[in-house]
């Protein structure tokens, strides 16, 4: 559950793409250790939230607080470095190298003197992050081996690596379980939420699978049409009338 403050906060977000209205006075506010998911139909606007929070599209109106500063329209890396990071609805991780490298770049780029690689590239607080979430994931044993060899569910793993690796404080995750098997899906799930307690981290999760959500959430916020039509629990919104019509009674998703 939330231990503390807000870290997040949404106000009033619009976002539109000529005459197309993706997003229409949106508005959240997430807890320090809490996490909090974003569902509903395609189409609903939930990616182009994320992509607001994350600097990837400016809004068109409304703003974006987070621990208690205005990042709207800041680009993605200095949101990036602030402590925010996102993974991807497309896994989105280095295929021609290897596995190891792929976590280590996204770690040395913290580092304060990330701009000097080679002596960044064996330093040792960046190996020991390194092997901490590579054992974490499972993915240790196959440190060496070049990321594009790896499956799809270990290569959705990977890409939660490289967005720990940065040591963020809020982790936005894009439909992390997409294209997993259920062991993989119900490994995920745990992972996250294991170490979104064990790092403090606060998480805002996209997910189509409801016993993902309703596992792992401490509140859930449904999008339909790109406005906000319920926030509550994950009680709450199993029971919700509005949302049973819009999502859970049945729409293609």
């Amino acid at each position: 559950m939330a231990a503390g403050g807000v870290v997040l906060e949404v106000d009033g977000v619009s976002k539109s793409f000529g005459a197309l209205s993706a997003l229409s006075r949106v508005g959240l506010a997430v807890s320090e250790g809490e996490v909090f998911s974003i569902i509903g139909p395609n189409g609903a606007g939930k990616s182009t939230l994320f992509n607001v929070i994350a600097g990837l599209h400016a809004p068109s109106a409304g703003r974006v607080v987070f621990r208690g500063h205005e990042i709207t329209g800041l680009p993605p890396e200095r949101i990036n470095r602030l402590g925010i990071a996102k993974t991807f609805q497309i896994t989105n991780v280095f295929p021609e190298i290897s596995v190891g490298e792929n976590v280590r770049v996204a770690a040395q780029s913290r580092s304060a003197d990330s701009g000097r690689v080679a002596s960044l590239w064996r330093a040792a607080d960046v190996e020991v992050r390194v092997t901490e979430l590579l054992e974490s994931f499972g993915l240790a044993v196959k440190r060496d081996e070049l990321a594009q060899h790896l499956s799809h569910g270990e290569q959705r793993y990977l890409e939660i690596c490289l967005a720990l690796a940065t040591e963020p404080t809020l982790l936005l995750l894009d439909e992390p379980t997409a294209g997993m098997t259920p062991g993989e899906t119900r490994d995920a799930t745990a992972l996250v939420r294991k170490i979104a307690l064990q790092r403090g981290l606060t998480v805002l999760l996209i997910e189509h699978d409801m016993s993902v959500v309703m596992g792992i959430s401490d509140r859930i916020a449904v999008l339909h049409f790109g406005e906000k039509i319920a926030e509550g629990t994950p009680e709450a919104i199993r029971s919700d009338a509005r949302v049973i019509e819009a999502y859970l009674g049945g729409a293609d998703d």
